[in-house]
């Protein structure tokens, strides 16, 4: 936080390098994850975009397993049934690189 706002400079045992290991995007969000060995510490940052291409929103998670998902309605299959029609929540991304440093985490859901 202090490296990003300029608040203090950065001392030697205070840095660490956000290098992404993938980046993919869902409509206006966009994710990438990295990995520090040397720290064992895997991170996911999810940042919201306008369409004009200004970061509005950022999201960071530290060593937790995230799983990227989208609400919605699923077809129904009797029509009779519509109004009870169960919620479908897709999976569409999953994080990988938490399994890199090799011990469990806790798992969260994010909702786009």
């Amino acid at each position: 936080m202090r490296l990003l706002t300029g608040a203090s400079p950065a001392k030697s045992y205070d840095t660490f390098l956000f290098v992404p290991d993938s980046v993919a995007s869902f409509g206006p969000t966009v994710l990438a994850e990295g990995f520090d060995p040397t720290r064992s510490i895997f991170w996911v940052h999810a940042w919201t975009v306008s369409a004009d291409g200004i970061v509005t929103q950022v999201r960071e998670y530290f060593n937790t397993s995230l799983t990227v998902t989208r609400f919605g309605d699923s077809p129904p299959s009797d029509p009779a049934t519509a109004e009870i029609a169960p919620l479908h929540c897709p999976s569409l991304w999953e994080s990988s690189v938490s399994s890199r440093a090799g011990k469990s985490v806790p798992g969260l859901v994010l909702a786009i």
